[in-house]
């Protein structure tokens, strides 16, 4: 199977003075099936992961109701409440949704940088584990120490990194990230996701992605790496076939089948 490992939808009228705001415009409407299919059939895309957008249970079940309505949504990767004293009856709930393959705090606008590390996390983590769910940390490259800690500590967690860390691209950082993101790809459980690069590298030509995507497949390993196009937020720096077609180009060519494809289907144990 070819994957999209990371894609959205979302409904404006769902989400009241939630992300996205009305100036960046080519975002600001609704996003539905219907407008990703024909953007995966020229790509040959065969299915995807459904990654949520809010922290809201609605939002979840939004996005397992449209899986189960659509075929081609091969996982979802939903959130609840991980510091819930709840937190492990509702993942043991959520896992009654057969497409329901990982959850996503969005630690990216969380207050506390340290969050991930709070022990009030473990009840949730734990039942992640024992549940078999993959654990999507959208970050900025601040929070991976906080990550690595989290790492070490449940060994047994399987964890990709979202859009590589969201990498500081367009102010040109660079030795920090890699020394940090070195040091997860060093742990066998921990992934990473080619996806979200093209939106960081700002007003930088699109060719300025291309040392930090290198440098994710040196790290991980085309083992470790997956492809995902961040849809529709990829429109805030180009389009999902100019994309698709750029992470091509810097993907060995042998390393093609792994990365925008079997990889993702092994790590969120998705079903043909």
């Amino acid at each position: 199977m070819r994957i999209d490992a990371h894609q959205h939808f979302w409904r404006l009228a769902d989400r009241p003075g939630q992300w996205p705001p009305p100036e960046l415009a080519p975002i600001y409407r609704d996003f539905a099936p219907e407008d990703l299919l024909p953007l995966m059939a020229a790509c040959g895309i065969d299915g995807t992961v459904l990654v949520q957008t809010m922290e809201s249970a609605a939002d979840t079940d939004f996005m397992l109701d449209l899986s189960e309505r659509h075929a081609f949504i091969r996982g979802v990767v939903g959130w609840t409440d991980l510091k819930a004293a709840d937190a492990p009856a509702a993942i043991e709930n959520l896992t009654g949704h057969r497409k329901l393959k990982g959850l996503r705090p969005m630690l990216q606008g969380l207050a506390e940088e340290d969050w991930i590390v709070d022990p009030a996390l473990a009840p949730a983590v734990e039942a992640m584990v024992a549940a078999d769910l993959a654990f999507d940390a959208l970050i900025f490259p601040k929070h991976l120490p906080h990550l690595l800690t989290l790492a070490r500590r449940h060994p047994a967690l399987r964890i990709v990194i979202d859009h590589g860390a969201k990498p500081l691209i367009a102010e040109g950082h660079f030795s920090t990230w890699r020394q940090d993101m070195a040091a997860l790809a060093a742990l066998p459980q921990i992934c990473v996701k080619l996806s979200g690069l093209l939106t960081e590298a700002g007003d930088q030509k699109p060719q300025a992605v291309r040392p930090y995507a290198e440098t994710l497949l040196e790290l991980f390993g085309s083992e470790r790496v997956m492809w995902g196009s961040d849809w529709p937020v990829v429109r805030l720096a180009g389009d999902y076939q100019g994309w698709f077609e750029q992470a091509r180009a810097i993907v060995p060519q042998a390393d093609h089948a792994a990365v925008f494809g079997a990889n993702a289907a092994r790590f969120y144990r998705l079903e043909r």
